[in-house]
């Protein structure tokens, strides 16, 4: 509200000025006594007077009424999420306290003071956008996963079973699915055009308050290194975002979606003005490959790499501080088929300057497999130019969560690549796997922490997710595992029980 307040303010100091130094010089003032008036000749005196400029009303008119289109336009395409979860809770945190009957008699027998295992249901709240007409709607991966239910709530207040057709925790993006025909679907914009400056509107359902609208502007685009997901490209608003908020959409003055609100940067909980959204560019390929295959399918280049730095410049005859530094070549892959080496600069993706490793990287991930693409390279400080076929991004590559049955189960892992050891300030002579999430029932809950890399189970190194595969599946249920993992600047040995 104070941002909004904070514009239109703006805006009536700026015309008040225009009117002050267009006003004319007024003729002198009688210094005669004035007589008082009947009250009617008063009216007409008034009625006769002067306006108000009405440039000012005109223009503020326009603005609200715009505003106004803009809300009712967007509201109908964006629904409340409500989620049920099943956790479990291991004995009572409260001792013998809940064994006396009258707390029991209120909270019956969900807390074992005894210690056993006892589940209950949560809930949580977010919002979607709906994305087609056949009942399709995107949103956040966060909000809809490892849920037991889904509840979808429209604006017009009927509400549906939502069925999960599919997430993707890289990007924080998921496609929930109701049944139903002629829904309200938001015209889907290009988020590759957006300015900083420009006015945009974020909707959602922020703390369970319903269908909800803030006004900001863009504050940066193409944010990066944040910590949030795999792959970042987010839209910076400073329109509020809260919790709820997140799957909701954000649009700009004509009503287009250009962005799925996602997370805000916060020492309260609440909004300080720094929210960010995935941009439509990057949610479309994720939302149709969602719909089309199940699965997100990424192109695949096949290198390790790095941002150039200053010093690095130096070393490798390059003039330009952009770009991304090949550190290696994965054997047999399409970089390697194409005749890329360590060592190269990558200037050029498809003619779209390469901005650092991190923008590569989208630009390859959002491209199919089998697409040829041209890239521009520096090498020995001579420009030249390639062609390569995409692959596509293997499994064992991207992510992997065990679904074994051992003390392991739940935890998921990914490989340790350039931008993640950068983020996390993780030392060149740590390898492994990075643990990216650990679900709240895996045994392993209590001993490991996400963003824990793991260099050893059971005294076998650990340098993939496929190394970690294949010593993962081979522990039976009952035994233990001792792993050693490095963890906040230094290594340890962790015991895992079941």
């Amino acid at each position: 509200m104070k941002y909004t307040m904070s514009i239109i303010t703006c805006l009536i100091m700026v015309l008040s000025l225009y009117s002050v130094s267009g006003c004319k010089a007024q003729p002198e003032v009688d210094s005669t006594p004035s007589v008082a008036q009947p009250a009617a000749e008063e009216a007409r005196s008034s009625a006769s007077a002067p306006a108000a400029p009405g440039n000012e009303s005109d223009l503020l008119g326009r603005i609200n009424s715009s505003l106004s289109a803009v809300a009712e336009k967007v509201k109908p395409s964006v629904v409340n999420i409500s989620t049920t979860t099943t956790v479990s809770m291991k004995g009572s945190p409260f001792g013998d306290m809940f064994n006396d009957p009258f707390f029991r008699r209120f909270f019956g027998d969900q807390l074992d003071p005894h210690g056993g295992i006892k589940k209950f249901k949560t809930s949580a709240l977010g919002s979607g956008v709906i994305v087609s007409r056949e009942g399709f709607i995107l949103t956040n991966s966060h909000v809809v996963k490892d849920v037991d239910e889904i509840k979808v709530i429209l604006s017009d207040k009927r509400e549906f079973t939502g069925k999960l057709i599919g997430t993707d925790p890289q990007t924080d993006l998921a496609i929930v699915k109701v049944k139903a025909n002629d829904l309200p679907a938001i015209t889907i914009g290009d988020s590759g055009k957006l300015k900083v400056g420009e006015l945009v509107i974020a909707v959602g359902n922020p703390f369970a308050l319903g269908n909800t609208i803030t006004m900001g502007i863009v504050s940066a685009v193409g944010r990066s290194h944040v910590g949030i997901a795999d792959y970042e490209d987010f839209i910076q608003t400073d329109a509020a975002i809260n919790p709820g908020n997140s799957g909701g959409a954000l649009v700009n003055i004509r009503g287009e979606l250009v962005g799925i609100n996602t997370a805000i940067f916060s020492t309260t909980g609440g909004s300080v003005g720094i929210g960010f959204a995935v941009p439509t560019a990057m949610a479309e390929s994720v939302m149709d490959s969602i719909i089309k295959r199940g699965k997100v399918v990424r192109g695949w280049l096949g290198v390790s790499i790095q941002n150039l730095t200053p010093e690095l410049s130096k070393h490798f005859d390059v003039i330009q501080e952009k770009g991304a530094l090949v550190t290696d070549v994965v054997k047999d892959s399409p970089a390697d088929k194409a005749g890329l080496k360590r060592g190269d600069l990558i200037k050029e993706f498809e003619g779209e300057a390469v901005e650092d490793s991190s923008g590569l990287r989208n630009m390859v991930s959002g491209r199919l497999p089998g697409t040829k693409v041209k890239i521009k390279l520096v090498r020995l400080g001579r420009e030249m130019n390639i062609s390569v076929t995409l692959g596509e991004l293997p499994q064992e590559m991207a992510m992997a969560k065990s679904t074994v049955d051992n003390v392991m189960q739940g935890v998921s892992v990914q490989d340790l690549t350039p931008e993640i050891r950068e983020r996390l300030r993780i030392p060149q002579n740590v390898d492994g796997v990075i643990i990216t999430n650990i679900d709240g029932e895996s045994p392993a809950s209590e001993d490991l922490r996400q963003n824990d890399v793991i260099q050893e189970i059971n005294k076998k190194s650990i340098r993939t997710v496929k190394d970690y595969n294949e010593v993962v599946s081979t522990i039976k249920p009952e035994d233990n595992v001792l792993m050693l993992v490095y963890r906040g600047g230094g290594f340890m040995y962790v015991a895992i029980n079941p």
